[in-house]
This record gives structure tokens, C-alpha cells and sequence, in this order.
């Protein structure tokens, strides 16, 4: 079966929980032919670019203009259905289209030749690292100049024009240099199909002068292309659930735990699936959190190692099987490699794969298709489950805070716990915000996102402006320290341009606190900055904006009365201040093994 990229209907996180999917039937609508016919105009290259973004569901494109890509941003500003903000710099237009594409499946970006394709580099790395596709195109050189010996501007002094596309070959899963008319139709729909079918971002590179051309390529409509949908192998998805159901059936207390390649996979769904019918308690892995669901009623908590969520862990470490869906173990996942899993207690499900403890591994077994097929045969066990009742104790509750005592971390998030609804969504910045908002209980429909895998101090500035644009109908909660606000800090300024009503929590305490728990130093003490001041001069009376700053509880709940009543319509900036060795328990533990890990002695030569 192949499916047509044409009128293609977003799924973003607000309607379905295979958050990035195609339409609920698995089928993208095929192309209608246009009512209108297209003048000499509108049969360029740029508006085919245009109008293939906006088929494939991308309604905003990200951009800083530069003089290799001003013709090309003429062609999207026309295109109907299609809004070209702009962003400060090209790193947060990079984590925007990072956190569109969290939210909507799909983001775009467009920046001009090496100066700012080499600036967004970064956030496209963060990109392909949690698999989003993102569509980065970069306005390129004249297509006269190619070859010719000639030095341009925006270069690093060579002719040789290839050193960006170079750069962006590790970062991406395709590129298309795009210097003449005859191949451009076909470069441009492979690479779009290409970062849709690998969920992974891809490079378009087009010459300045070859946007507003008229082609007879594109005269009309675009012609629909086709993507082929991964299949499993018949023989090996049989293969993998017979062994699957005898080794889990086989257990005494199974566990089933979610990843966060379950968004790749687009089996969101189908994990729920699985989690009804086997009645194991069901975690979920940090990177995954948002993606499992919380109010599922066997759902346990966060799985991370030693700085798990209460009792979550041990009902894991102590299970004689584990179903691990999607997962990944990296050092920071891992707690510095101290998990305590045995390898041939575990079945661990890929996008691609399915690997049974010590024994074989199944190939060409789609995650989606082995976890419907695994739902209906697998017997139900709720052992495991009941074990987590059974020595489960509820939560505490941080200490009372005194009249006007200094603000304490615990408390500010147990209010913002009370602000979470299936209307919000929460953007947790790298550092104690990982922590504290993992700690957060995310109500049906409620999103979440951080980007643990790449952990780009900064990102989360560019990914709330991204995420509340592709989702103007939830209201973003961002969590952001005061080290990382520094760095990317500009785009407020586009946040309120947009008319955006995300509601951020910029948390100060002085300087680079996880940096601090991993190896303290001088150099990670930063200058204060009057937050709420800068973010009043950004606005300079253009926008709506409300800005305070509490230190002690009584403010805190005042100013979330406010934001969440008075202004709910404009962007509430709220600075809190906060000791500087304020940090969760879970980052002193944490911070503590991964610096063990990060301190290991080389291996003997």
C-alpha cells in the first residue's frame, strides 16, 4: 500500500496520542485538482516549496532573512495557508521548528547560506537526534557561480561552495543542493518525502536566483508523490509475538515500559493497546514522558534508575521480564550506566526490531503491528501491579512555608501542578526543570516536551515559541532556568509578535545548576540579570506582555491567579527567585553518577 502526499491532515498532540502521525486512517488524501489555474506567477520553484509545506501539514515557517534567501521568503509570504515568522537568530528558528514539529508532526525552517545555515546546525543536530522531521531550507549561491572559482560572501573564503551541505550530511537524512530547474522538482519531493518517511530532519539547499522562475514543472497543482509505509515481514512479526508470548507468559511479575521512539514508530496507540490487555503496571522512561499516559490505571511512574518516581523502580529492577518499548540508554537515561536491568530479562521493542532477552532478534517487525499482535495474545498478569498497591504510599507534601519565607523549588511546582490541564502543555528546559517537571502528574490531553537526548541548554525558548504557534489552542507552560534563558532569551520578542499567551516560569538561582551537581566550578556562576526588566524592554509597549517577579509563596500564588484569570491573552513572565543550592533530590543523585560516570579512568592499553 503507498500513501499519497497531498492535502495531508496534520495530527498534532491536542487530538491524538501518536503524537506526529499521519491522519487517524493511516491514508493521506490524494491531490484535487486546483479550481484555479496557476499563472506564470505562481508556477515557480518558491511556490512550489511553498505549497508542497503546506500539504504535508506545516502552516508556520521559521526564518531569518539573509540576502541568498529573500526571493524564496517572497515565495512562502504568498502562499496562502502559510505564515513565515520570524525569529531573532537562526538557532531558536531551529528549536521553533523543533517544537512545531513535536507538536504538529511536521516543522520548517528557512535561513540563508553557511552563516545561517552553520548558525541553525545545532538545533537540527537536537532535531535528528529525537527523530523530528524538519524540513531546513537554505537560500544558496547564484546558480552561475557554481564552478566557477569565484569566492562569495557568507563563505569561509574557498570556492568550493559544498562545505555547508558537508556539515549538514551527519545531521540529516537527506540533502538536495538545488542549482538548476530540470531536477529541482524531483531533489525538492525527495527530500520532503524523505524527512516524513524517516522522521529525521532534511537539508534543501536553492539557488538565489532559481526561486522565482517560472518552470513548466510547476504549472499547476504539484503532482502527488507517494510514500511507501514500512511493512513488517509476515513471517518474522509471527515469529517475534510467539516468542514474546512465552516468554512473558512465562513470568511471574512482568513490567511493561514505554520510550520515547514510540513517537517515531507512531505507536502511541498501540502501547496503550498492549498496556489494557496485560495488566502489567506500566512505566514510562523520562524522554517518554507525554507519551505514555498518565492517567492509564496501571501507570506507575517514571522508570530513570536510582532517580525514579516513588516505588516506580523497584517494581521494575524486580520484575523477571520487561518490556521495554522504544527505549533509549544512553548515559543520562541510564544515571551514569547504573540501572539495574539484566539483559535477558529484557524484550526490547525498536521502530524496526524486536530482541528477546539473550535469544534472537526479529528484523523487519514494525513496533505498531508487534504490539497490536502482542496485545492479542498475551495473558493478562496484574501481579506486578499489585505489588506497586501494595507497598505504594501517596505523596508528601513539601513543608509549610511561613508567612513571607524564601520561595522553596518543591512548592513552586506544586502549584504548577494545579495549573495542568488537557488545555496546557509543558516545555521543561534541560537542568533541575527535568526533575521537578518530571515529578509533574500530566492530566489527560496535557502535553509535554523536553529534549533529553540532545539536552541543548537554551532549547526550550525556541521549542515554546514553536510548540504554542503549531498548538495556539493549548496554553504553554514553560520551565526555564536562568542560565539557560541566557543564551537564547531573543524570542520573547517573536513569542509576542505572535501574540502568544504561554505562560513562563524563569526560575533563578544564580548560575548553571546541573553543571554545578555534575562538577562545580567558577564557570558556572553567571551574571544575574533583571529578568522581568529585559522582558519588559523587549516588549516596549508593542504586544501583550505581564511580567513579575516573587520570592516568597504569597507572590507566587498572587501571580498565578493573575496569569492564569487577568491575562490569560498575553505572555505572563514570572521570575522566581530561589536559593542557588535549591535543587530536587533526584539532580543531587543524579548529578552525583554522572559524574562518576563522566570520571572513569581510561581503560588499561
Amino acid at each position: 500500500m503507498e500513501t499519497k502526499i497531498g492535502s495531508l491532515n496534520s495530527c498534532n498532540s491536542a487530538s491524538s496520542n501518536d503524537v506526529g502521525c499521519l491522519p487517524s486512517n493511516g491514508v493521506v488524501s490524494s491531490i484535487k485538482p486546483s479550481a484555479v489555474a496557476f499563472n506564470s506567477a505562481e508556477a515557480t520553484l518558491g511556490r512550489h516549496i511553498a505549497r508542497r509545506l503546506v500539504q504535508i501539514g506545516v502552516r508556520d515557517v521559521f526564518s531569518v532573512p539573509g540576502d541568498f534567501n529573500l526571493t524564496l521568503l517572497d515565495d512562502l509570504i504568498a502562499e496562502q495557508g502559510l505564515n513565515v515568522v520570524g525569529c531573532c537568530n537562526e538557532l531558536n528558528a531551529g528549536y521553533a521548528a523543533d517544537g512545531y514539529a513535536r507538536a504538529r508532526g511536521v516543522g520548517a525552517c528557512a535561513v540563508t547560506f553557511t552563516v545561517g545555515g552553520l548558525s541553525i546546525l545545532n538545533a537540527i543536530a537536537g532535531a535528528y537526534s529525537e527523530n523530528l522531521p524538519v524540513i531546513c531550507i537554505v537560500g544558496g549561491p547564484n546558480s552561475n557561480d557554481y564552478g566557477t572559482n569565484r569566492i562569495l560572501h557568507h563563505t569561509i573564503g574557498l570556492p568550493d561552495f559544498s562545505q555547508e551541505m558537508r556539515c549538514f550530511q551527519t545531521v540529516t537524512c537527506y540533502q538536495a543542493v538545488v542549482n538548476n530547474l530540470e531536477d529541482s522538482h524531483e531533489l525538492i519531493d525527495t527530500a520532503i518525502s524523505t524527512a516524513l518517511k524517516e522522521s529525521k530532519p532534511v537539508y534543501i539547499s536553492v539557488s538565489c536566483n532559481l526561486s522565482a522562475i517560472p518552470h513548466p514543472t510547476f504549472s499547476r497543482e504539484p503532482v502527488p508523490f507517494s510514500l511507501t509505509p514500512k511493512l513488517s515481514n509476515k513471517m518474522g512479526l509471527e515469529a517475534a509475538v510467539e516468542a514474546a508470548v512465552e516468554f512473558l507468559n512465562k513470568a511471574v511479575k512482568p513490567v511493561l515500559v514505554g520510550g520515547p521512539k514510540m513517537r517515531f514508530a507512531k505507536a502511541c496507540n498501540a502501547f496503550v493497546e498492549l498496556a489494557d490487555a496485560c495488566g502489567y503496571p506500566v512505566a514510562a522512561m523520562p524522554s517518554a514522558k507525554g507519551l505514555v499516559p498518565e492517567n492509564h490505571p496501571h501507570f506507575i511512574g517514571t522508570y530513570w534508575g536510582a532517580v525514579s518516581t516513588a516505588f516506580c523502580a523497584e517494581i521494575v529492577e524486580s520484575a523477571d521480564a520487561y518490556l521495554f518499548v522504544g527505549p533509549i540508554f544512553n548515559d543520562y537515561s541510564s544515571v551514569g550506566y547504573s540501572l539495574l536491568l539484566k539483559k535477558e530479562k529484557a524484550i526490547i521493542v525498536q521502530p524496526d526490531r524486536v530482541v528477546i532477552g539473550n535469544g534472537p532478534t526479529f528484523g523487519c517487525v514494525m513496533m505498531k503491528d508487534f504490539l497490536k499482535a502482542l496485545a492479542k495474545r498475551v495473558t493478562h498478569n496484574k501481579t506486578a501491579y499489585e505489588n506497586y498497591h501494595r507497598i505504594y504510599v501517596g505523596d508528601g507534601h513539601p513543608l509549610k512555608c511561613e508567612p513571607k519565607e524564601a520561595l522553596r523549588v518543591n512548592v513552586l511546582f506544586q502549584h504548577i501542578q494545579k495549573m495542568l490541564s488537557g488545555e496546557t502543555a509543558v516545555i521543561a528546559e534541560t537542568g533541575d526543570s527535568w526533575f521537578n517537571c518530571q515529578k509533574l502528574k500530566l492530566p489527560a490531553g496535557c502535553g509535554y516536551e523536553f529534549q533529553m537526548q540532545y539536552g541543548s541548554i537554551g532549547w526550550s525558548v525556541g521549542a515554546t515559541l514553536g510548540y504554542a504557534q503549531a498548538v495556539p489552542e493549548k496554553r504553554v507552560i514553560a520551565c526555564i532556568g536562568d542560565g539557560s534563558f541566557q543564551v537564547t532569551a531573543q524570542d520573547v520578542s517573536t513569542m509576542l509578535r505572535c501574540g502568544q499567551n504561554s505562560i513562563i516560569f524563569l526560575i533563578n538561582n544564580g548560575g548553571y545548576t546541573i553543571e554545578v551537581e555534575i562538577h562545580d566550578g567558577p564557570y558556572n556562576v553567571i551574571k544575574n540579570w533583571n529578568y522581568t526588566g529585559l522582558v519588559d524592554a523587549i516588549c516596549n509597549g508593542e504586544g501583550k506582555c505581564w511580567t513579575t517577579k516573587v520570592r516568597c509563596e504569597e507572590e507566587l500564588i498572587a501571580a498565578i491567579d493573575t496569569a492564569t484569570a487577568e491575562k490569560d491573552d498575553c505572555l505572563c513572565f514570572i521570575e522566581v527567585i530561589v536559593h542557588k543550592d535549591d535543587t530536587s533530590k533526584e539532580l543531587l543523585e543524579w548529578g552525583s553518577r554522572v559524574s562518576t560516570a563522566n570520571g572513569r579512568s581510561p581503560n588499561p592499553q
